[in-house]
């Protein structure tokens, strides 16, 4: 479970390395994971993760870790990843039931 982005669910490929002779030995392809703090402005804290660049650059291109998990389907998603976003959406309800 550790080399496996919270958001996209990428993980660990294999595969093999191919010499110039044709030769080939079994090889990983990891995942370029990073730990990251992300601002959660319905929950008002920060969450932190473990995903990948590529789905980094998206959350910041689509105006936040909210915006990007209330767009986004959940068949796209990690397992949990749709628990935080289940529970954004149920606090923003709170909140729009609230006010």
């Amino acid at each position: 479970m550790s080399r496996v982005c919270e958001i996209s669910g990428k993980n660990v490929m294999s595969g093999n390395n191919v010499s110039k002779a044709k030769n080939r030995t079994r090889r990983k392809f990891l995942p370029n994971l990073q730990n990251v703090k992300l601002f959660s402005k319905s929950l008002d804290r920060f969450i932190n993760m473990k995903i990948c660049v590529r789905s980094l650059k998206t959350v910041e291109k689509n105006g936040g870790i909210d915006d990007y998990l209330t767009k986004t389907s959940n068949r796209v998603l990690a397992p949990e990843a749709i628990v935080i976003k289940n529970t954004i959406l149920k606090h923003e309800k709170k909140e729009k039931n609230g006010s």
